[in-house]
Formats: structure tokens, C-alpha cells, sequence
């Protein structure tokens, strides 16, 4: 069996606040699976969840420390044009995300920028030449 993500959770301050800017974001929520404590969405092929952050740390048997500004990971989402970018940046911003870098031609050849969550998770926002996207905005990757 090939390997596959199948969920990305991400431990929140406040899963209400999270969930209202994922869904501005475009986001599909799962009214079905999602309760007060965690919400989840469809997001290509991959789950996207937001869970209470030191609920999250506990489920992994870590402590909730404070971490610092970045904590290696990022969030990505490809859109078919720059002006698409440009749009879903001001969307990210009129939820209540925090500009990380404006939106920018790239040195690779593609436009992007950042935005931090309402709980300082980095969001890219890129167009990306060289990864076509499919009609549901899923990456179809070239072997």
C-alpha cells in the first residue's frame, strides 16, 4: 500500500474562533463528525482538524509548552492564479489571520505568500506553475 496522509490536526487556542476562520477560507466542515472539542473538514483528500491545543499535546503524551514563533511545519494552499492568491490573502486577513509575507513573485518561478492563523499556524497562499491543479484544487503532481 502506498503511503498517504490522512489527517493534519492542528491543537488550537479556541476551536470555535479556528473553525469560523477555516471555513472563511473555504474550507468544507464536516457537520457530521465534528463536535464542540474538534471540528474536522475536507480539505483534498487530506482531514484537516483543529483540536484544543493542550487536549492535542495530551492525546500525544506531550507536555503543553510554549513553542516559539515558528514550529516547523506550514500549511499550503494552491490556487489556480496570482489574482486568486491576492483574493484568499484578504479573505485570510478579513477572518482575523496576520500577515506574515504580502504575496510575492517567487524566485522559483510561482507567487506566494503567508498568513498566520488566528493561533500563529503559517498558512502559504501560492500559485504554483509547475503543480497543475485539478478541477476540486488538488494538486496533480507530475511523476
Amino acid at each position: 500500500m502506498t503511503a498517504a496522509l490522512a489527517l493534519i490536526t492542528l491543537g488550537v487556542a479556541d476551536v470555535a474562533r479556528a473553525t469560523r476562520f477555516y471555513q472563511a477560507l473555504g474550507f468544507a466542515l464536516s457537520l457530521s463528525q465534528s463536535r464542540e472539542t474538534i471540528s474536522f473538514f475536507a480539505a483534498g483528500g487530506v482531514v484537516l482538524a483543529l483540536f484544543g491545543r493542550a487536549d492535542l499535546a495530551a492525546d500525544a503524551g506531550l507536555s503543553d509548552t510554549p513553542r516559539g514563533p515558528f514550529g516547523g511545519i506550514t500549511l499550503a494552499r494552491n490556487l489556480p492564479s496570482k489574482g486568486a492568491v491576492d483574493r484568499v490573502f484578504e479573505q485570510a486577513l478579513a477572518a482575523g489571520a496576520t500577515v506574515l509575507k504580502e504575496p510575492e513573485d517567487t524566485g522559483w518561478g510561482g507567487y506566494s505568500g503567508y498568513v498566520a492563523d488566528p493561533d500563529g499556524h503559517p498558512v502559504e497562499l501560492a500559485w504554483n506553475p509547475f503543480f497543475p491543479l485539478r478541477e476540486d484544487g488538488t494538486i496533480d503532481l507530475p511523476a
